[in-house]
């Protein structure tokens, strides 16, 4: 079997969880080929027993499913992990599609989809979760980034706020770090997408969006007077230190 040159340097695990079988057969053979260990599920209950038991470093989830669907799947994923989510949704689901994204999901992509377009994306996400573990562009040495009440450390993946730790997914995290890195400059979505999905990658401007929302709730959650995240409409958004 003949493995990319671009295949992953080391047995990353990809988690597919769909009630379509014949999707999971034909991806899993797909990632295989291009180095990486995948576990299979039908549902999201099973996903879930087997995701806590055995961490992956990526999951893909299917909207709907049964026992449990992919919205609660990942809502009970994002109470103990951060790790990069892929959503598998249907063209008219619109709705899930933003749902989704605000729920904390780092991407989708529509079904019938591309294999390619998905192997893709799930490079761009882990490339991004394994850039994030290290030091960042934009940060000075040691890899941490403080703004005011804000502290970014990338060796640790961590944000906090006033001292109190933000659980972000790394798209939120790269996109919280694009913002801070220049306070008081404004970025626009195409910018903001760059920094945080990497260039040469189509991403829907309503997804920055969603994820400026999630961001901003979150921070809320421990300081209901956070307004550091401006919109300036039409333009894209900025971070202001006071």
């Amino acid at each position: 079997m003949t493995v990319s040159p671009n295949a992953a340097p080391s047995k990353q695990t990809i988690a597919l969880v769909d009630d379509d079988r014949n999707i999971l057969t034909s991806v899993s053979m797909t990632l295989e080929q291009e180095g990486y260990a995948v576990r299979t599920y039908t549902d999201g209950e099973s996903a879930l027993q087997g995701m806590t038991a055995r961490p992956v470093d990526l999951a893909v989830l299917d909207v709907k499913m049964p026992r449990m669907d992919g919205m609660e799947l990942l809502q009970k994923l994002r109470q103990r992990s951060t790790i990069p989510v892929i959503f598998l949704t249907s063209k008219d689901e619109e709705v899930d599609e933003l749902m989704g994204l605000r729920l904390g999901a780092d991407d989708y992509i529509t079904k019938p989809f591309s294999q390619r377009l998905l192997l893709e994306r799930i490079r761009a996400l882990l490339r991004r979760n394994e850039a994030s573990k290290a030091e960042g562009s934009g940060a000075p040495p040691g890899g941490v980034l403080t703004r005011g009440s804000l502290v970014l450390d990338d060796t640790k993946h961590q944000c906090t706020w006033h001292g109190e730790d933000i659980q972000l997914t790394v798209t939120e995290f790269l996109l919280v770090k694009a913002l801070a890195a220049r306070p008081g400059m404004v970025k626009s979505r195409d910018q903001l997408i760059d920094a945080a999905y990497g260039e040469n990658t189509y991403v829907d401007d309503r997804t920055i969006d969603s994820h400026v929302k999630r961001v901003r709730k979150k921070f809320r959650t421990v300081d209901d007077t956070f307004n550091h995240i401006e919109t300036l409409y039409g333009i894209g958004y900025r971070y202001k230190e006071h």
